[in-house]
């Protein structure tokens, strides 16, 4: 995958639903929700300053993320991963009312 590209739609692993679990508390702190269901379904990767994907700690990246809340509804969120890897997560965008037929892309 080219730096800047977005990467193919892929489901959820483990790893991806640890990410969101982590950034779980400032969603729901912007949206003002607290959520039944947070289950992470499927992303995509966006590498930044030219790192490899998903090398902890090599390089930044933006994942997209689709997020199963429950009743038939879903939310994608943007999240930025730092240097720091794991430790270096922040939530930097978010699109609620969404369904399982949304296309997840780069907002």
């Amino acid at each position: 995958m080219m730096p800047g590209g977005l990467s193919e739609a892929r489901p959820a692993t483990e790893e991806v639903q640890k990410i969101a679990d982590k950034v779980r508390r400032q969603l729901e702190e912007k949206t003002n929700e607290k959520y039944e269901k947070f289950e992470a379904v499927e992303y995509k990767t966006q590498v930044v300053a030219g790192a490899n994907y998903f090398i902890k700690g090599a390089g930044e990246m933006t994942q997209l993320l689709r997020i199963n809340v429950g009743n038939g509804s879903f939310i994608h969120i943007k999240v930025f991963q730092g240097l720091g890897g794991e430790d270096d997560l922040e939530l930097t965008g978010y699109q609620t009312n969404k369904t399982e037929e949304d296309e997840l892309n780069y907002f």
